[in-house]
């Protein structure tokens, strides 16, 4: 970058940033958001997995759902380690949230997160068993893998490097999902079970992509944070989803 180049100018032409040192006062509060808004879902849906682990209907989806729980426990911390070096305090971030806590089944659907952390308002509601669970990872792991991909050509360098490595387990997490509604949707119960999952998870993760009228899109633009709209991001969520729903035999919800 020349000497009289902005950074902003820097940044909007695509330009990188590698460390705390070179990055603006904004541009560092958006990208502490996005990475906050990271690892609170992590540990938030990890927190609230770990409880379903033993409601698995053998050994096999016991062990994948604790190693998906681990998994994700680790994915947080790789990003909390990169918040740290902005002057996060890493000792004592695991334990200052209520990470288990939760909303009624039958709250609102909104898009706001709690005062107590930045999760995505999907991670707080509750999970309703087995089945419930597996729905709603392999519905929110799609929306995962949308983010991911966005956040893998992010501007700044060390936070992309570190998402490139976490996407193929969480692709995994996803394919693991999907393996366990091909078996459960073999069980009508369990199918009709899945169906109602299906239908009460979609506008719960849906919201996750946030408002079409977001006003934030495009500075966050500019400064290389973000390359697709939210309406973008959710019609590829809608057209994955829809598609493993359709190779199911479930319907998707209008």
């Amino acid at each position: 970058m020349s000497d009289d180049m902005k950074i902003a100018d820097y940044l909007a032409q695509g330009g990188v940033l590698t460390s705390p040192g070179n990055v603006p006062p904004r541009y560092r509060a958006e990208l502490m958001r996005l990475m906050a808004s990271f690892v609170d879902s992590e540990l938030a849906g990890a927190a609230g997995f770990a409880d379903i682990i033993n409601q698995g209907p053998g050994v096999k989806e016991r062990i994948a759902a604790a190693k998906i729980v681990m998994e994700k426990t680790d994915h947080a911390d790789q990003i909390l380690t990169l918040m740290g070096q902005f002057g996060t305090n890493t000792d004592r971030y695991a334990n200052y949230h209520p990470w288990t806590e939760r909303l009624d089944r039958d709250a609102p659907i909104g898009t706001n997160r709690t005062n107590s952390d930045m999760r995505l308002a999907v991670f707080n509601y509750p999970l309703n068993g087995w089945t419930d669970a597996v729905a709603m990872n392999m519905l929110m792991g799609k929306a995962v893998g949308v983010q991911l991909s966005e956040y893998a050509m992010i501007s700044y360098q060390p936070l992309a490097e570190a998402v490139r490595k976490i996407m193929p387990r969480e692709t995994r997490h996803t394919e693991l999902a999907e393996e366990g509604m091909a078996k459960l949707v073999q069980d009508r119960t369990q199918k009709a079970a899945l169906k109602e999952s299906v239908a009460y998870w979609w506008p719960r993760v849906e919201s996750s992509f946030g408002s079409d009228a977001s006003n934030r899109f495009e500075p966050l633009q500019k400064m290389g944070l973000r390359k697709l709209t939210n309406k973008e991001l959710r019609d590829k969520w809608r057209a994955e989803a829809s598609t493993v729903l359709a190779g199911l035999d479930l319907p998707v919800p209008d």
